[in-house]
């Protein structure tokens, strides 16, 4: 990598991917160009690695670190994969005890585990397309037999308000969690997010903190906003929550209005990269 190579780190879904899935041509041109001038362009999601690989493609972008399930998960590149990723490294935890704390407090609400190799078990509905294809329904009792790389709780019904008022009354400490923009809960191993995995991915990789970027809209990427202002570049998407924004160093406009590609625009012009 030359002195003028950055790190870019993006979130996919309120960022890369409008809310119904598109992905604006807009925001395609401009991560092509970032990638063909020189610059590593990766994502960093809360979704499962078989669920970001499909974006990677329609990206047309092979970025030698993927980082998924809020940082639980770090893909590596390797072309003897059948996807032509494997599992760098990964983090994981026992559920048992938050399990059963959410429990008594939310005894309504749908529970799913993802364990390290992509399976989601669940009890209960959720959302078409919100859990992997592979994914199986369980008895509450049986996901708790699950090492998990993540938990996933929704509460349908419940007013967001509520269900934060019910989140913060729970005092969630051994673990990180962050809550969506609906009543849902993710929940990763302790200390662990995106900015764990990305500060892994860019001591790998050596990039210097101040060339670091990052875009992002939602409460899960609050971390990554805050490690990549430490230096770099906080990037909030236009419609991300005030909770979200005032972790970021520069807002750029919505989803709809192809924030990201007014992101990268900002990036230096062609530079030659030595990345393998």
């Amino acid at each position: 990598m030359t002195d003028s190579a950055w790190l870019v780190a993006l979130d996919i879904d309120g960022t890369v991917l409008h809310e119904d899935g598109t992905l604006s041509p807009a925001v395609v041109n401009a991560v092509h160009r970032a990638r063909d001038d020189g610059h590593e362009v990766m994502l960093a999601t809360g979704r499962s690695a078989s669920m970001t690989i499909p974006i990677l493609e329609r990206l047309s972008i092979v970025p030698k670190f993927v980082v998924c399930s809020n940082g639980a998960i770090t893909l590596r590149r390797d072309v003897t994969a059948p996807s032509g990723y494997s599992r760098y490294h990964v983090e994981n935890f026992d559920p048992t005890p938050v399990l059963t704390r959410i429990k008594e407090r939310l005894p309504e609400a749908h529970y799913a585990v993802e364990d390290q190799h992509g399976l989601y078990r669940y009890t209960d509905w959720f959302p078409e397309g919100a859990l992997d294809a592979i994914s199986e329904q369980v008895t509450f009792e049986e996901l708790l037999t699950t090492v998990a790389t993540r938990v996933v709780v929704i509460a349908p019904g419940h007013e967001i308000d509520d269900f934060l008022a019910r989140v913060e009354d729970m005092g969630l400490h051994q673990v990180s969690y962050t809550v969506g923009w609906t009543a849902w809960l993710d929940i990763a191993p302790e200390g662990v997010n995106k900015s764990t995995a990305l500060e892994l991915v860019r001591t790998q990789l050596g990039f210097p903190l101040d060339r670091c970027m990052v875009v992002g809209d939602g409460r899960n990427d609050i971390e990554m906003l805050q490690w990549a202002a430490q230096g770099g570049r906080a990037v909030a998407m236009g419609q991300a929550p005030e909770e979200v924004r005032i972790h970021s160093t520069e807002m750029v406009g919505e989803v709809t209005a192809d924030g990201v590609a007014e992101a990268l625009a900002g990036l230096p012009g062609r530079v030659k990269s030595s990345l393998p």
